[in-house]
């Protein structure tokens, strides 16, 4: 069995399709297997998933991230999402036959390879971290760590940093505001975020999409069985209702987990003693 890694690198392009396409061919020309690619142009973000075997994925990686380097000047960057870098931050993810200490070792050798040959300094976060300080992609990108793993604390001129580690599925979900008022916003997300004392394994930040003139809360869910979209998104629904704010729309970034959306479909269909083999493709799997 062939172990298969997935690999959801964010970049700081979410405007110009020719740079985010030059970055996908260098991660395809290491025989990796682009599966999405997400781009928006308020955040001015490109997020690509892509899935190679364990002895690839590294390779894969470091070609992209070395596209974005020679592509992407963070001097003239504009966009709301938070970033430090052209390459922001690279997670492996474990799929099949590996594990996540597997995907720790290959952040870790992946990120001593961006510094080494590349120049740009790598902070190590969540398994891969090798610093508690660092386990928290926030923490590194509020500034609240000082020195990277790999390099100096002198950021790259054009590049910055880039921030490499491993960790289980994220779903990265956002609920989209009928108002385009921000301070809504951001007070929907500090109640519903964890670090605030709301939803467990959510983070949360309010933002302003001005090409749509709607507020958004963009979330991330790190633990879907702990807190599954459903949650969420009714979390979010009850505390924009509050401000008197109706939810316009949502949206999914990357890929998301089967599983994930069969738990919220049974939620509000309310379907009884729900179990994945009423689901006809696992039925046919199973045959």
């Amino acid at each position: 069995m062939t172990a298969l890694v997935e690999c959801v690198p964010n970049f700081s392009e979410g405007r110009n399709a020719g740079i985010v396409h030059s970055i996908e061919e260098a991660i395809r020309s290491a025989g990796a297997a682009i599966l999405d690619r997400t781009s928006d142009h308020d955040h001015h973000r490109s997020v690509i998933t892509f899935a190679a075997p364990a002895e690839k994925v590294g390779e894969a990686a470091f070609r992209g991230v070395c596209q974005a380097v020679a592509s992407i000047d963070l001097r003239t960057h504009l966009g709301v999402h938070p970033r430090i870098g052209a390459a922001d931050v690279v997670p492996f993810v474990p799929l099949k036959g590996v594990t996540l200490e597997d995907c720790a070792r290959i952040a870790r050798e992946t990120g001593r390879r961006i510094w080494e040959e590349l120049r740009v300094p790598v902070y190590l976060y969540e398994a891969a971290a090798l610093r508690p300080e660092c386990r928290n992609l926030a923490d590194i990108r509020r500034g609240r760590v000082a020195e990277p793993d790999f390099g100096n604390i002198r950021l790259h001129p054009s590049a910055g940093a880039v921030v490499v580690g491993a960790r289980k599925f994220l779903i990265a979900f956002n609920v989209n505001l009928a108002s385009p008022d921000l301070e809504i916003a951001r007070r929907i997300a500090r109640a519903v975020r964890q670090s605030s004392g709301g939803l467990p394994c959510v983070k949360a930040m309010g933002v302003l999409l001005a090409s749509r003139n709607q507020a958004q809360v963009s979330m991330n869910l790190t633990d879907f069985e702990q807190t599954p979209i459903h949650v969420a998104f009714e979390a979010v629904r009850a505390e924009a209702a509050r401000y008197g704010v109706a939810v316009a729309g949502t949206e999914i970034i990357g890929l998301v987990p089967q599983k994930a959306l069969e738990v919220t479909a049974a939620w509000y269909l309310q379907v009884e003693n729900f179990v994945a083999g009423v689901v006809l493709e696992h039925r046919l799997e199973n045959h």
